[in-house]
């Protein structure tokens, strides 16, 4: 069985358990579990964005809206049953058009960093926006972050979810072929996020999708995230230069700043972080037995709290960012203020610049393939 095959077969072993009534059910039909649309507002050219509200019988609440395909609210309980939004963000749909970085998106048709916005295909050669110089980053200046996606309500006998569908148009930022995408939210009676994400092309181009919230499993805006503790289940990284492009090398973490494969707190060597802001903005390598394997990539819990949040994907890799650029200037939900650290982003994807690494797992979808992940946030307390 080759890597493809493993990959949708875990994807079609997990929809079947999640959405066991075999297709979309109405809400009545699903007393336990809730869904509310609603109005979030326009864009600047007019176009109509709403915003989903979904809760699972434990009070687990997520907001997504079209626009972005974009988690917008997370809130889960803590040891003794309070409940709180733990990812960064805005109250209103205008604070986001406005500009910010990232919070919560769909980012992609590739995700993270290109090198200086080129890459080779087929013999045919592409130039990419630099919107984050010198390199492109996450898809271009209007990447699947800023279009508004179609969406579709989900009920399941123990689930229910959001459907988002976007299509893009060949040559749009630059990518070749008609990308058609469809990722899909779904919160489970168990206080699972899962996302799911398919896409499928009429010709060869690179796709890199990942979601890019920032957590703060104290609550957002409650400040620093540093002493949280962080376990990635990763002995090697991939080592980048100073515009954090990486070199071909997968180094071992063993020894570095960057081993986290015991428990440890964010902040406990973060100090020892080279660079302009400093801190960690670093691809992981994924203990993996076999390629699309869905396994066990992080686990963070909050003391203060006791709130643990375990990501498993079929990623190869997961990107952490420690929120290095926030600096204050961003207000965020409740006038909030976002400073340095106070949030962390764990991107499960496949590697940075990988279409210009041939040693790197590849990102190029042909016609006729099926891109295909799984991303699981599960949410306890202790």
């Amino acid at each position: 069985m080759n890597y493809r095959s493993i990959e949708i077969l875990t994807i079609a072993c997990l929809a079947v358990s999640l959405f066991a009534c075999k297709g979309p059910k109405s809400y009545k039909e699903n007393p336990d579990f809730k869904v509310e649309k609603a109005e979030f507002g326009m864009t600047k050219e007019g176009e109509p964005v709403q915003i989903f509200t979904i809760e699972n019988p434990n009070g687990v609440k997520v907001k997504l809206t079209t626009y972005g395909a974009m988690l917008t609210e997370l809130h889960v309980p803590d040891r003794n049953g309070g409940f709180t939004d733990i990812v960064l963000g805005f109250d209103d749909l205008e604070s986001y058009l406005a500009g910010h970085p990232y919070f919560g998106v769909i980012a992609g048709r590739v995700a993270n960093r290109i090198a200086k916005g080129k890459f080779s295909l087929n013999g045919k050669d592409y130039t990419l926006a630099t919107n984050n110089a010198p390199n492109h980053l996450h898809g271009g200046e209007n990447g699947l972050d800023k279009k508004v996606w179609k969406a579709e309500e989900l009920i399941g006998s123990n689930a229910v979810g959001i459907r988002f569908a976007y299509s893009s148009p060949d040559g749009e930022e630059g990518y070749p072929g008609k990308l058609d995408i469809v990722v899909t939210y779904t919160l489970t009676e168990d206080n699972s996020l899962v996302i799911e994400y398919e896409a499928v092309t009429d010709q060869a181009t690179p796709i890199n999708l990942t979601n890019h919230a920032y957590f703060n499993l104290a609550g957002e805006g409650s400040g620093t995230i540093l002493n949280q503790q962080m376990q990635i289940f990763a002995d090697h990284f991939t080592p980048v230069d100073d515009t954090l492009i990486p070199t071909g090398e997968i180094g071992p973490v063993k020894g570095t700043s960057m081993d986290f494969t015991q428990p440890m707190t964010i902040g406990s060597r973060i100090g020892k972080m080279v660079g302009d802001p400093g801190g960690y903005d670093h691809n992981y390598v994924l203990n993996k037995k076999q390629p699309g394997q869905s396994s066990l990539a992080v686990r963070v819990k909050d003391p203060s709290s006791g709130r643990v949040m375990e990501i498993y994907t079929t990623e190869p890799g997961v990107q952490f960012y420690t929120g290095n650029f926030l600096d204050g200037t961003l207000e965020g939900k409740a006038g909030n203020a976002y400073q340095k650290n106070d949030g962390f982003c764990l991107e499960c994807q496949h590697f940075p610049d990988s279409i210009n690494q041939p040693n790197f797992p590849s990102v190029v979808l042909n016609p006729g393939e099926k891109y295909t992940q799984t991303t699981i946030h599960k949410f306890t307390a202790e």
